[in-house]
């Protein structure tokens, strides 16, 4: 039987997962990619947990991170796109150097 204790471990491997892809990743794309896997992770655990107290508040929280990572998701590839037309790369040494 699947507990919650192995909900919680898949989203803490997942959160690492993420976490370790925002540390590492130099492309802004990767990034983005990196943060969905840590906000799934948080919304898994969340789900798991609110299941297992029979309290919807957790799935509550995690049906409204669904919804700030679809806007989230949706201006930054708008900012990406913008980024990559004007800079012709997404990396972040490269982005990192402003012009005055």
């Amino acid at each position: 039987m699947i507990g919650l204790s192995h909900y919680l471990i898949v989203s803490a491997i997942l959160f690492s997962i993420g976490l370790v892809g925002v540390l590492r990743r130099r492309n802004l794309l990767m990034l983005f990619f990196a943060t969905e896997v840590m906000l799934n992770a948080v919304n898994i655990a969340f789900a798991a947990i609110s299941h297992y107290y029979n309290d919807l508040t957790g799935q509550m929280f995690a049906f409204f991170i669904i919804a700030i990572a679809a806007s989230e998701v949706a201006v930054g590839l708008g900012i990406l796109i913008v980024l990559y037309k004007k800079q012709g790369s997404l990396d972040l040494d490269d982005l990192a150097s402003m012009r005055g």
